[in-house]
């Protein structure tokens, strides 16, 4: 029997069925990339952001704009650059003449699906306009706080292969985001069928497949996903690894236990189940912890290095029967 969750004065929905349309209407864009499909949404599920480190033309933008037309949210894209102002992205207050009044115009940021493509092309202080709105929902302009959209959930873009030109993301705007993906190339079989045109290519001929109101209702139902104690004490585990010296010389913080934890209950639900079990754990361990820690004596070290590292940490602690 289909689950429903609904609290008062919200929407009563069945999250098995919403679930199950979102997840066919991005994979009817998103070809041979089931698991990149389902942590994606899992992210927008647990009110996270998404951070997807790859090569040119693997699908990213199709990705979030996909994402945003099954939702029937807005979108909009930023292209970051080395002279983007935080002004170019929260948006402005301009005078008018005729009232002499200032009206605030605002910027791309107030959508509900966010692309920020090739984010470390941008300046620090440009990167850091970002902080607020992803971590509070709001931004602030000109000593006024105005609310984001309801969802609002960014796709954050960054080519792993070229540096020249590029800042780094300090380790507080890598903390904002939920998970780091990788989609890679299509497997052969794939691309033949893309090249043939035997899938939709194109999110435009996307239908919505849940309103905005559905979609917070089964953000909403992530909250009541039980995460019971021995599953807990293997999240705490985990966590608490990480930080005790060996492996990384910066560990996973009390933020990062929260978005591991949420994550767990986001899979859970989108894999039909109201409570969480370790194998759950163990396929988020990498996206959800990998970017926010640094090696021992290497703090330089590659993505392989640490997801590795990860691996290796998820080896050696016991998994609760």
């Amino acid at each position: 029997m289909s689950e429903r969750n609904g609290r008062e004065g919200q929407v009563t929905i069945d999250t098995r069925a919403a679930i199950a349309r979102l997840v066919g209407a991005v994979e009817r864009v998103i070809v041979g990339k089931p698991e990149v499909v389902r942590l994606a949404i899992v992210t927008l599920l647990a009110r996270g952001h998404l951070l997807i480190e790859d090569v040119p033309g693997v699908g990213k933008t199709t990705l979030a704009q996909t994402l945003a037309r099954a939702v029937g949210g807005s979108f909009s894209r930023i292209q970051f650059t080395n002279d983007l102002l935080p002004a170019d992205i929260l948006g402005v207050a301009v005078y008018q003449r005729d009232t002499g009044a200032f009206v605030f115009r605002p910027g791309p940021i107030f959508a509900n699906v966010v692309l920020a493509d090739e984010i470390n092309r941008t300046t620090p202080k440009t990167q850091s306009c970002l902080l607020e709105a992803m971590n509070e929902r709001q931004v602030s302009i000109d000593g006024e706080t105005r609310p984001l959209p309801s969802p609002f959930f960014v796709v954050a873009t960054q080519n792993p292969l070229e540096h020249q030109g590029t800042f780094p993301l300090p380790e507080s705007q890598l903390d904002r985001f939920l998970m780091r993906i990788r989609i890679g190339y299509p497997s052969p079989r794939d691309e033949r069928r893309i090249l043939a045109g035997d899938r939709l290519a194109d999110p435009s001929g996307i239908s919505p497949v849940v309103t905005p109101a559905e979609l917070a209702a089964l953000q909403e139902a992530v909250e009541t996903v039980l995460v019971e104690e021995p599953v807990r004490d293997y999240l705490m585990a985990i966590v608490g690894a990480t930080r005790r010296g060996g492996a990384f010389a910066l560990g996973a913080s009390p933020r990062a236990a929260l978005a591991f934890q949420r994550a767990a209950q986001a899979a859970a639900l989108v894999d039909g189940r109201r409570y969480v079990v370790p194998d759950d754990l163990k396929a988020l361990a990498v996206p959800v912890l990998a970017h926010r820690l640094q090696l021992a004596g290497s703090p330089g070290a590659g993505r392989a290095e640490v997801e590795g590292a990860v691996a290796e940490l998820l080896d050696r602690i016991v998994v609760p029967a």
